[in-house]
């Protein structure tokens, strides 16, 4: 049994499969967790999926190319996921209609005070050029937000680790910030998270219900539209 699994292990380990399968199982280790904390925020799944990969990548010394060479499978699906948001946004058109110029302005604000928000205070605090056009785009989702930190001169390796802070950080206080703020519109909810908390935010609206997630699909959409358009300002807004 031992040399069996040894065997596989040098299979694995000489595969593109390895980065594919760690991260499956870090994940669904990560999610058995979750439900056994009874889904409190704190355990949201994405943050122990990302110390159980760094410990098993610093454990068995594979440098991350290789995990990445198989992982970038699921990366590849990125895409595809997020244009089949809107199968979801279709079914709910006649809604989203009636709703159409406060999902704007709202959206708007969220993503202008989300990006502003952030680099004020990084600038207060004496963060450099680099930083701060490297945090500005950390609210929307990963492929819009180092396309942008690219074009404006940031460091789009920064602004992808930003992103998933900013998306966990979003996952784990939304719940405080619906029942402080008394929120039971599934809707409401659902946008408030796709636009805070980008595709993290838009998997932890359907799980409050269909409805909550195609409005978060279409809060990620409008953040990201949103921000590509208004960061571009920035660089010449900003000291030096």
């Amino acid at each position: 049994m031992t040399d069996e699994l040894g065997a596989f292990w040098v299979f694995l380990s000489d595969s593109p499969l390895l980065g594919l399968t760690a991260t499956l199982l870090a994940f669904l280790a990560a999610t058995w967790l979750w439900e056994r904390a009874g889904r409190h925020p704190l355990a949201h799944p994405v943050l122990p999926a990302i110390v159980l990969l760094m410990g098993f990548l610093w454990v068995t010394g594979i440098e991350y190319q290789t995990y990445f060479d198989g992982a970038q499978y699921i990366h590849f699906l990125l895409g595809p996921a997020t244009v089949a948001l809107a199968i979801p946004l279709y079914d709910h058109l006649e809604r989203i209609r009636k709703l159409l110029i406060p999902l704007l302005v709202a959206g708007t604000a969220g993503a202008a005070t989300a990006a502003l928000s952030a680099v004020g205070v990084a600038l207060a605090l004496g963060a450099s050029r680099e930083t701060l056009l490297s945090l500005a785009p950390k609210s929307v989702t990963s492929p819009i937000a180092m396309g942008i930190a690219e074009r404006i001169g940031g460091l789009p390796s920064l602004t992808a680790g930003l992103v998933l802070i900013t998306g966990t950080m979003g996952c784990i206080t939304a719940p405080l910030v619906f029942r402080v703020l008394r929120l039971r519109d599934e809707s409401v909810r659902g946008f408030a998270l796709g636009v805070a908390a980008h595709g993290f935010g838009t998997a932890q609206a359907f799980g409050i219900s269909a409805l909550a997630g195609a409005f978060a699909g279409l809060g990620l959409g409008l953040a990201g539209i949103l921000t590509a358009l208004i960061l571009p300002l920035l660089p010449a807004l900003l000291p030096g």
